[in-house]
């Protein structure tokens, strides 16, 4: 079977073993999603090519500990929590030199965001559209702490808010959520 006919849990198995060309395949796959799921949560080019590059080494670094490989996890749900790690660490690098970084300003998008994809598919109808009526803001939290697996404190960083209104949004949401289904 060549590189490209495996599927990503197969190919990081490879590059656990040293395999470059895997790895070359696995990024080849999986880097022009990660850069448009990272561009959504900055709008600046240079600070996510550069958490790409350190998501990437760290793939290489770590693949041998991916514990999906025993346990049948994701590998792309794996990379994606070490971008969205080390993006979070990259604002926080920038909070310690006083240097904001860029919000995300973004076009209106045609199509759903992948979030909200992922999210109608892990959930049904009713919950999906429960979902969707959420503001914004709540929908983001949930986003971070639900789907990214973040911790409060970075969707703090994440969304550029304090961890005390990330767990406000996040019992709003909650709230809202119950009132719709019942």
């Amino acid at each position: 079977m060549g590189v490209r006919a495996m599927d990503e849990e197969r190919l990081l198995e490879r590059v656990a073993r040293g395999d470059r060309a895997a790895f070359e395949e696995l990024y080849r796959r999986t880097a022009p999603w990660l850069a448009v799921r990272l561009r959504r949560r900055c709008a600046d080019d240079e600070l996510v090519a550069d958490v790409m590059q350190e998501t990437y080494l760290a793939v290489w670094r770590a693949a041998p500990a991916f514990a999906g490989v025993a346990t049948g996890g994701s590998a792309v749900g794996w990379l994606w929590t070490i971008a969205a790690r080390r993006l979070v660490d990259a604002f926080r690098r920038r909070a310690r030199q006083a240097r904001p970084p860029a919000p995300a300003t973004l076009p209106p998008m045609v199509a759903p965001p992948a979030e909200e994809e992922a999210l109608r598919d892990a959930v049904g109808d009713e919950i999906g559209e429960a979902l969707r009526q959420l503001a914004p803001e709540l929908r983001q939290v949930l986003q971070a702490l639900v789907l990214d697996g973040l911790t409060v404190r970075e969707a703090s960083v994440l969304l550029g808010v304090p961890e005390g209104t990330v767990k406000t949004r996040a019992r709003r949401a909650r709230i809202a959520l119950r009132e719709a289904l019942s």
